[in-house]
């Protein structure tokens, strides 16, 4: 049999709950994404709290909530300790959309589900990847490589590739196939055939027309109307994703149309965000990097876009229509839950949706169809505490604090205690125990435990003394011709250790927090959290537009047919949304296709055998190598048999070996084999779907009609026309673009 793999989801299948998937690859355990709501809720962890210990790598594909934000909790308290692999891109937005989910949480409540500390610790070991890299495992992993692609949709976005024995598991979740502004697309579709494809049907029923040049200027028209008529324009956004692409669609708009409106971008690491993000460039699109190379030109370098890290900054903006983005895009919680409900109840102001709230979050709610005309919601804040109130909590602290000391300062006695027991008797015998004499009670009691306690206090004496006594270490160096000797490695700065140096006030690359978030953090003030509920009235504009940048249902079938895995394992995405994908599947994509439901195991092993061999040296000192690109392959024919080991190896033939068809290897592409003509002299143009070449030949490529999927099966050139002079030589320049074998 093939490689044994085995496909169980933690979370997210047959609903848009967070992703979480769990793939075993020969007993090697991979958890792919660790994500969590916007509602924080313990009980969708459970399935992963019962696997957490065997979880032997973790991959993350894309740097927000649902794909990462149980990260710091599983880490802390349900047992993982696992490796964890991602882009560059993923690990540092990834770091900032964990922080603005604490700071935002701890201002409305007593959020104890993890700390900064527990993010930091989560993120600190974590291996980043780029694009392409194949990262061979080792150890229970030993043989299986992993490399992460371009998938679109976020910055760092991932389509991960694993692979084992020549056979291919592909993870592709939340894809974009379009070129963006600040992204280019997935590059999924350059997979062929791979053993086990998982994928997402979060947008199989989305089937709406994208015209990106469209959809930006209504984007555009509908925020200037709101402006020009006094109103304000919220945008509730995420931390560090789609976020991007708004604010580059909205510096064009204003560019082009020379508005000066103001438009602000909100978050607790609003500046530090926008500093990673400059840096980022080689992950971004084509465009962009090219802008770069020829120009220096930097797109995030903002121009309009003013960056706050404080709700007061912009209450204190000058008054008139604005447009702010601020999070966060679920609305329970964050800058974006607080400017609502203020703007509300305005019917100047407009509330412009971008992509799809969570299940059950007030920005869902809003979205429905028709909207509500009031909603309750829940309005807290962090006030510090002053009269009874903080006396009393001052007395409970020192209580604790007392509490603390004299424990510690028992055990302390208890172990110095035990300690110069044993020391004492396995000394000299002629040294006195003063634990025996008989000196008086209240004066040992009075003098004695106090000097004690003042020598010991801070340390632990060493084990050979015996009796009490500050520590004293000699410090021993080694000397050369040239002086002391140094290790090199204890000068070098580590980029965990940048990562660890502290709270760094500004907001540029060496720190992490800006100057308000600092201070937020710093603030160790007495405080505590005052709610009430409101019931909002809604007359503000309510729009939704779509630009979450994800491919839709039309483009995800085209791509999976052109794959063409031999087994498909469908996740995330509603009942109705995977049910639809899956009959598709079925009858136009492959014969296997899965959709497993929480903590169901499904067996994805391949039905291919693979088998390893040795080459002998008197077999391959016969053989011709071709190279083929990055490789070098050959056509072997040999007899199979067995060394001295057991192991199988190819021996050369023991008869005449009957000549073999001869065959093509290569992939032609019609575009490219145009253009190749053309630079030969030859009149060449594309005539329904073919290649007409000269007066009288056509070249046309067709798939296999047996193949499920139409083209992504084995294919066939055709080349029509009459035998003449230029068949031949159209023919000739179409074979000199293969290797024959």
């Amino acid at each position: 049999m093939g490689t044994s793999v085995q496909v169980t989801p933690l979370c997210g299948v047959y609903n848009e709950n967070p992703l979480s998937y769990l793939v075993s690859i020969d007993g090697f355990n991979f958890l792919i994404d660790c994500g969590w709501n916007d509602h924080f809720d313990p009980t969708l962890l459970h399935p992963l709290s019962k696997l957490a210990s065997t979880i032997d790598a973790v991959l993350l594909s894309h740097p927000d909530t649902l794909h990462l934000g149980a990260l710091p909790y599983a880490m802390k308290q349900l047992g993982l300790s696992a490796p964890v692999f991602a882009t560059e891109p993923v690990y540092r937005l990834g770091l900032l959309t964990m922080y603005e989910q604490y700071l935002s949480r701890k201002q409305v409540s007593e959020f104890d589900l993890f700390t900064l500390d527990d993010i930091d610790s989560a993120f600190q070991n974590m291996t980043r990847l780029t694009y392409s890299q194949n990262h061979h495992l080792s150890g229970k992993g030993e043989g299986i490589v992993i490399a992460p692609h371009v998938a679109g949709h976020l910055l760092g976005g991932t389509v991960w590739k694993i692979t084992k024995d020549g056979e291919d598991v592909i993870y592709a979740v939340d894809l974009n196939h379009r070129k963006e502004r600040h992204l280019n697309g997935t590059v999924l579709s350059s997979f062929v055939r791979p053993a086990v494809l998982i994928t997402d049907a979060y947008n199989a029923l989305n089937n709406q027309p994208y015209r990106r040049g469209e959809k930006e200027n209504e984007f555009g028209e509908t925020i200037k109307k709101t402006l020009g008529a006094g109103g304000n324009v919220l945008l509730p956004v995420d931390t560090a994703g789609r976020v991007l692409e708004l604010i580059l669609t909205l510096e064009q708009y204003w560019m082009e149309k020379s508005l000066n409106y103001p438009i602000y971008f909100l978050t607790y690491v609003a500046t530090s965000t926008i500093d990673y993000i400059k840096s980022f460039l080689e992950w971004m699109s084509d465009s962009i990097a090219k802008s770069f190379e020829q120009n220096r030109e930097n797109p995030f370098l903002l121009k309009h876009v003013r960056l706050l890290i404080n709700k007061s900054e912009l209450d204190n903006a000058p008054d008139g229509p604005k447009v702010v983005l601020a999070s966060m895009a679920s609305l329970e919680v964050g800058f974006s839950h607080d400017i609502f409900i203020e703007w509300a109840s305005d019917t100047k102001n407009l509330v412009l949706f971008t992509e799809r709230g969570q299940f059950a979050t007030l920005a869902r709610i809003l979205q429905a169809d028709p909207p509500p005309k009031a909603v309750k919601v829940t309005m807290s804040k962090r006030v510090p505490l002053v009269g009874d109130e903080l006396i009393a909590y001052e007395e409970e602290q020192n209580r604790i604090k007392k509490e603390e000391a004299l424990k510690a300062t028992l055990i302390k006695e208890e172990e110095s205690k035990a300690s110069l027991g044993a020391d004492i008797n396995a000394s000299d015998p002629m040294v006195i125990d003063v634990s025996k004499t008989h000196a008086s009670p209240d004066v040992a009691g009075h003098h004695g435990a106090g000097y004690r306690d003042i020598l010991i206090d801070g340390f632990v004496p060493p084990s050979t003394s015996v009796a009490p006594m500050f520590p004293f270490y000699e410090n021993t160096y080694e000397w050369d011709d040239f002086g002391e000797v140094i290790n090199p490695d204890d000068y070098v700065i580590k980029d965990e250790d940048m990562d660890l140096t502290g709270i760094h006030v500004g907001g540029n690359l060496d720190g992490k927090f800006d100057e308000g978030t600092a201070s937020l953090i710093l603030d160790t003030k007495p405080s505590k959290v005052v709610s009430n509920e409101l019931t909002v009235q809604v007359k503000c504009l309510l729009i939704y537009m779509d630009f979450e940048g994800r491919s839709d249902g039309r483009s995800i079938k085209s791509i999976l047919s052109h794959v063409a895995p031999l087994k498909l394992v469908l996740v995330h995405g509603s009942a109705e949304a995977t049910e639809h994908l899956k009959q598709h599947c079925l009858k136009h994509v492959c014969p296997h296709v899965y959709a497993p439901h929480i903590e169901e195991t499904i067996d994805v092993t391949s039905d291919l055998c693979a088998y390893k061999v040795q080459l002998t040296e008197k077999l391959m000192s016969n053989v011709i190598f071709k190279k083929l690109g990055d490789y070098e392959i050959a056509w072997v024919d040999a007899e199979v048999g067995k060394t001295e080991s057991g192991m199988l190896s190819l021996l050369p033939c023991s008869n005449a070996v009957p000549l073999h068809k001869s065959v093509l290897v290569g992939d032609l592409k019609m575009a490219d084999f145009k253009q190749f003509l053309a630079s030969k002299g030859i009149q060449v143009e594309f005539a329904g779907g073919a290649l007409r070449c000269g007066e009288y030949v056509t070249i046309r490529k067709i798939g296999d009609a047996s193949q499920k999927g139409g083209g992504s099966g084995p294919q066939q050139i055709l080349i029509e026309g009459p035998l003449c002079e230029d068949y031949y030589k159209i023919r000739d320049y179409l074979y000199s673009q293969f290797f024959l074998l």
